[in-house]
């Protein structure tokens, strides 16, 4: 870490496919930045258990763990992660819940960033990654239902204590002019 810069922990969090990802990855491919991201661990042990990666599964998945360790089990891990990581750029990716932020929200030099799109552009980036084995063949119905769920529904809450706003219905260039702007805010803030 160069004198003039700081250990920042960038807290992305967005409606479906608003493109916290690609966020997250161009900052670990120009800045060398860290990124965790919650459904990782589920994603792991939906692996272990040889179980498919659908969004339903996901969701089962973090209902089973937040009721029976707490609401905040996967926030404690992230936290923690972020905490000892060395990095001076550290990327949370898919915070979802108000309980998610408790943890995060203690440690020092932590931003929460919204990052938005409008829903059809959401929905046709969405269909085109196929991230989850459900994506791409989902109709935009189905899409916009999925916002009723309540890994969906507890993210405008988390919204509204952002402290920066990334608009992301431009282009990549853009996306990465708004992030490159925010690590050069708060590196030298």
């Amino acid at each position: 870490m160069a004198q003039n810069e700081k250990k920042i922990i960038l807290g992305f969090s967005g409606l479906l496919s608003s493109g916290k990802g690609t966020a997250a990855k161009y900052l670990e491919e120009k800045y060398g930045a860290s990124s965790y991201r919650f459904s990782t661990m589920l994603r792991d042990v939906l692996n272990r258990l040889y179980i498919e990666h659908s969004r339903d599964n996901l969701i089962k998945l973090s209902e089973i763990i937040r009721t029976t360790f707490g609401e905040d089990a996967l926030a404690k891990t992230i936290a923690k992660d972020a905490e000892t990581d060395p990095n001076p750029i550290i990327v949370v990716e898919g915070i979802r819940r108000l309980a998610d932020i408790s943890h995060l929200q203690q440690l020092p030099n932590f931003i929460l960033v919204e990052i938005f799109a409008d829903p059809k552009i959401r929905y046709e980036r969405l269909v085109q990654r196929g991230e989850n084995t459900d994506d791409k063949t989902k109709t935009y119905e189905q899409f916009l239902a999925d916002h009723q769920r309540s890994t969906e529904l507890s993210i405008l809450e988390v919204l509204k204590q952002a402290k920066e706003k990334i608009d992301n219905n431009g282009n990549t260039l853009e996306l990465q002019k708004q992030l490159d702007a925010l690590v050069k805010k708060y590196q030298t803030e």
